[in-house]
């Protein structure tokens, strides 16, 4: 696996596409052992107008989903059995943290370190940071089922 990834491969890799894809561009990569993706906010994302119209900020629930994102990109990575097609599903958030508001204009940087894994259910140490700061953190699950031949 290169160290990279732009949004191309990103998208042969994930089924988001906008506006849930939360993965800009993967940054570094080793393979079983850790990534580094960003996102860039920016304010033209729909649930801004909602979240909120006097104060736009991140919604947290959309930093774990970014996070999770990144644990299916370093899964997809690490296992040459889980090909083209494969889906990965959120199987758990466990200690989640909100340290630093998101706003637009930010850069979001994604960093997932693998734990553990068994089966089809993968474990991550994960991290949201802004301008070196921690944003959220994380342990999260996710679920890699293959696709079908």
């Amino acid at each position: 696996m290169a160290g990279t990834l732009d949004i191309l491969q990103i998208q042969e890799l994930l089924p988001h596409r906008y506006p849930f894809l939360l993965v800009d561009k993967v940054l570094e990569c080793e393979s079983g052992v850790r990534l580094l993706a960003v996102k860039n906010v920016t304010f033209n994302e729909p649930f801004f107008q909602g979240h909120f119209p006097h104060k736009p900020i991140f919604p947290g629930v959309l930093i774990m989903e970014a996070l999770a994102q990144t644990t299916a990109l370093l899964t997809s990575q690490s296992d040459d059995k889980l090909g083209k097609g494969t889906t990965y599903f959120l199987a758990g958030i466990d200690n989640a943290r909100f340290k630093k508001q998101v706003i637009p204009g930010d850069q979001l940087r994604l960093e997932v370190t693998y734990i553990k894994h068994k089966r089809h259910l993968w474990s991550f140490d994960c991290r949201a940071e802004v301008d070196g700061e921690l944003a959220a953190s994380a342990q999260i699950m996710c679920a890699a089922v293959a696709a079908e031949a």
